[in-house]
């Protein structure tokens, strides 16, 4: 039975249902997504559609309230479960970030510091890192945004080319100097990481040697970081690519321009911050739109499992989604190191139709059979698992629930006697 709000109207109690959905607002943005009680995990999903905004500096705002008279003001951790049901919408804002750490004395020792110039020629900044923590630092304003990028990197792990600096809401070019982009002394510098789609593979399994066609396009959201074999790449409403191969019986391929032979086709994306998100609100109510910008993990279609566990699960999960041995050992061989980086983790496979939409993929001649798995996954604190109660329960249930949720037709996947096409790859969610 629906939950009901209760509304004063003409003297009498008036029930109005509570609607699943709220639309979170920032600047000329909407978003459309599902409402929770948790303010960590409504936090988490306003994060990843506004990546500018770095967590420990978001806010939410209502003036729906007759408290509010008119004014926006923000709702704090304590109310949000006292209010969120009565609103519709609520606006996403930037906090003044207070500085977790004190800035060090003139003069000391610090390893911001790049070179001795004089103090005309530095600038003092606050370096707000992804994780949340403020990094002190002093450098020349004749220095290249790319060291504070590298600094950055340094301190939080990482490739610095897989960072997006940002400076009071748009990116900054790495091969800009600081002066030249007028910051000041005090400012505050923002990174946010490029998710990257790792290690999608593609085989192809037909009875009989033929020869095929596999064209590969992204949506505008993400861009192409490696291929394999390489082909050209071509641009049109976003990045495409196509391989022209000879299958053969025992599974492995003939790339016909190179003459290479190969186990299956590779490729690899990384996002666009700058893109925007593609989600139209007359797909969010009917089917999970899966957005390469803009990913999340919730308490309702995710479980949660700690690392020492999560081999084996992921392994009888992979086999119910219909991926043989070797498939299943190269995906979690791959995303293993990235997950050991955590205590414990949020996953959930993506439903084909959503990940088509991101990543179409066509063949000629058509096969009999597609499969295409794709993991999102991020690390979760011990101290966060309150937040997730039906993800935990969830981690409890026969993994082949996963099989209805991507939509895999396990019979069909397995019969070797139709023209099969299988893929897996996944994408760790930077919060």
């Amino acid at each position: 039975m629906p939950k009901v709000s209760k509304k004063k109207a003409s003297g009498a109690d008036v029930a109005k249902p509570i609607p699943k959905l709220l639309v979170l607002k920032h600047g000329q943005k909407r978003v459309m997504v599902n409402r929770h009680k948790s303010y960590n995990v409504m936090l988490d999903n306003a994060c990843k559609h506004f990546p500018t905004i770095p967590r420990n500096a978001m806010t939410f705002q209502t003036n729906q309230l007759d408290i509010c008279e008119g004014q926006l003001v923000d709702i704090t951790a304590e109310t949000w479960d006292n209010v969120i049901e009565s609103l519709t919408s609520v606006e996403v804002t930037r906090a003044e970030l207070p500085l977790s750490i004190a800035l060090p004395p003139s003069g000391s020792s610090n390893a911001g510091v790049i070179s001795s110039r004089s103090n005309n020629d530095k600038v003092r900044l606050h370096l707000v890192l992804t994780s949340g923590d403020v990094l002190p630092v002093t450098i020349e304003l004749s220095a290249r945004v790319q060291e504070l990028a590298d600094i950055a990197a340094r301190k939080s792990g990482g490739e610095s080319t897989n960072y997006r600096t940002m400076w009071r809401g748009s990116r900054l070019d790495h091969d800009s100097s600081i002066r030249s982009c007028n910051i000041l002394n005090g400012d505050s510098i923002y990174f946010i990481v490029a998710q990257v789609g790792g290690k999608p593979v593609i085989y192809l399994y037909s009875p009989s040697n033929i020869d095929v066609s596999v064209k590969l396009s992204l949506s505008p959201e993400w861009s192409f970081s490696a291929i394999y074999p390489v082909v050209t790449l071509k641009q049109e409403h976003g990045q495409h690519v196509e391989w022209n191969v000879r299958t053969h019986q025992d599974g492995s391929l003939t790339e016909r321009n190179s003459g290479l032979d190969v186990s299956y086709l590779f490729w690899e994306a990384k996002t666009n911050s700058d893109a925007f998100p593609h989600s139209p609100a007359s797909e969010l109510q009917s089917v999970d739109v899966f957005s390469p910008t803009s990913s999340t993990l919730g308490d309702m279609d995710s479980i949660i499992i700690s690392v020492d566990k999560v081999t084996v699960y992921l392994d009888k999960s992979l086999k119910a989604l219909g991926l043989h041995t070797e498939a299943r050992t190269s995906f979690i061989t791959y995303w293993l190191p990235s997950i050991l980086k955590h205590e414990y983790i949020a996953l959930r496979f993506v439903p084909q139709p959503a990940y088509e939409r991101a990543a179409p993929l066509s063949l000629s001649p058509q096969p009999d059979i597609v499969t295409r798995v794709f993991m999102l996954f991020r690390g979760i604190r011990k101290e966060h698992l309150a937040d997730w109660p039906n993800a935990r329960m969830q981690a409890e249930k026969d993994v082949a629930w996963w099989a209805d949720v991507v939509g895999v037709d396990l019979a069909r996947a397995s019969d070797t006697a139709l023209f099969r096409v299988l893929e897996w790859g996944g994408m760790e969610v930077h919060v």
